[in-house]
């Protein structure tokens, strides 16, 4: 599906597997949008159901997110379903709640460091011994993800911010815009350190995810023209 409608992938057609979702401006344009989405599969003889079909919505569910013309919102039914998650009481059930937590990371600010005690505890060779630190870790990553703030759309047409922070552990940026209200986040990225990293000036630290929100075709449209503008935690 991805290589029939790769000519309107980052212009107005999401593919996942078999699920398309197709975004537009206004009406008019999504009309337009859904024309050549529609020629597109009649070409190459695929086929929509449309019982399993929903057209022209002002919100959409769409993997494990809220999607409206004010951004993305994690899904209020997974919000439910993490107030309520049990602590963790071995291996596979804390690998269970860090794949939760790490898909919606991007709503997280400093996630890999709010997690870095949970990601240790998984470590070849490593008891599993619960402490006050990996309880403490949980319930933050609990209370940030039930408060996740929402995440405007990336506009192509404007200059783009990351501010970047670091710590021992870890490096964390914020990628923002502008879009008319102050700067507003469009996601969240970090990175827990390894290696050589460790040993960085901090400065350097800083540096490390500025690189990479340009890359993630999930954060930035491929088709942006706009600069970005870093900063870095005093």
């Amino acid at each position: 599906m991805n290589h029939i409608l790769r000519p309107l992938l980052d212009e107005c057609v999401v593919v996942y597997l078999d699920d398309i979702l197709i975004y537009s401006r206004d009406m008019k344009q999504h009309v337009d949008h859904l024309r050549r989405v529609f020629e597109i599969l009649r070409r190459e003889r695929f086929y929509v159901k449309l019982s399993k079909s929903e057209f022209a919505l002002e919100k959409v569910q769409f993997l494990g997110h809220l999607v409206s013309a004010q951004g993305v919102h994690v899904d209020p039914k997974k919000i439910e379903a993490v107030r309520t998650w049990k602590t963790p009481e071995n291996v596979k059930e804390l690998q269970q709640f860090l794949g939760f937590a790490n898909y919606y990371n991007r709503f997280v600010p400093q996630y890999a460091k709010i997690a870095a005690p949970l990601t240790n505890l998984l470590k070849k060779n490593t008891p599993y011994k619960w402490e006050p630190k990996h309880q403490e870790a949980v319930e933050q990553l609990k209370q940030a993800l039930t408060s996740a703030p929402v995440l405007i759309l990336p506009d192509p047409e404007r200059d783009y911010v990351i501010e970047a922070d670091a710590s021992d552990q870890a490096v964390g940026a914020v990628l923002m815009q502008d879009q008319g209200n102050g700067l507003q986040p469009i996601a969240y990225l970090s990175k827990k350190l390894h290696g050589a990293e460790l040993n960085y000036p901090i400065h350097d630290k800083e540096a490390l995810p500025l690189s990479s929100p340009s890359k993630r075709g999930d954060v930035i449209s491929k088709d942006a023209e706009q600069p970005s503008t870093p900063t870095t935690a005093a």
